[in-house]
């Protein structure tokens, strides 16, 4: 019987933070700097939390005192590029 790993925040971890603000395909950059900016934030803040459903994007609005400024440019940059 095959073994299933617990996830880990990793890449598939960013992305899913990506996913869930994505709109269309000229969201790419932002989503690239979103992944770049928020990716450590993920990782430390959120690392028990599993991908999907939103729940990433929910635990960093819970933890928004706490993440980088690098991390909240980007998520507000993100917002307003997925209103366009």
């Amino acid at each position: 019987m095959a073994r299933i790993r617990p996830l880990r925040p990793t890449l598939a971890t960013i992305c899913a933070i990506g996913a869930l603000l994505l709109a269309a395909p000229s969201f790419a950059q932002s989503l690239a700097d979103l992944q770049k900016a928020c990716g450590t934030d993920v990782k430390t803040l959120c690392a028990g939390v599993q991908p999907g459903g939103g729940r990433i994007k929910q635990c960093l609005m819970e933890k928004s005192e706490q993440i980088s400024p690098a991390c909240k440019s980007a998520m507000a940059a993100a917002a307003q590029a997925r209103q366009k």
